[in-house]
């Protein structure tokens, strides 16, 4: 399988992403301001046109509130046994 940023598991990251902070009653803004970032970055980052690393993912889960084992569970759950780096 070729290597893609719409890989089933990325897109699966980007909406438990979108999921998490929509649960937390927060919009792009919002979490943008608590983060100290452009809301464009949010944006890019649910959209799948950023990659989230692991230590943006630890951050993102303090700043809206899930946690970030779960949503590795879901990744997980949804990357092809074949995917490739």
């Amino acid at each position: 399988m070729a290597k893609t940023i719409r890989s089933k598991g990325q897109v699966a990251l980007c909406q438990a992403l979108v999921d998490a902070r929509i649960k937390a009653g927060l919009g792009q803004d919002e979490l943008a301001t608590k983060l100290r970032c452009h809301q464009s970055l949010i944006a890019r980052l649910e959209s799948g046109q950023r990659r989230v690393d692991v230590v943006e993912l630890v951050v993102l889960a303090r700043a809206i509130g899930f946690d970030p084992f779960e949503v590795l569970a879901i990744v997980e759950a949804a990357t092809e046994p074949d995917h490739r780096i």
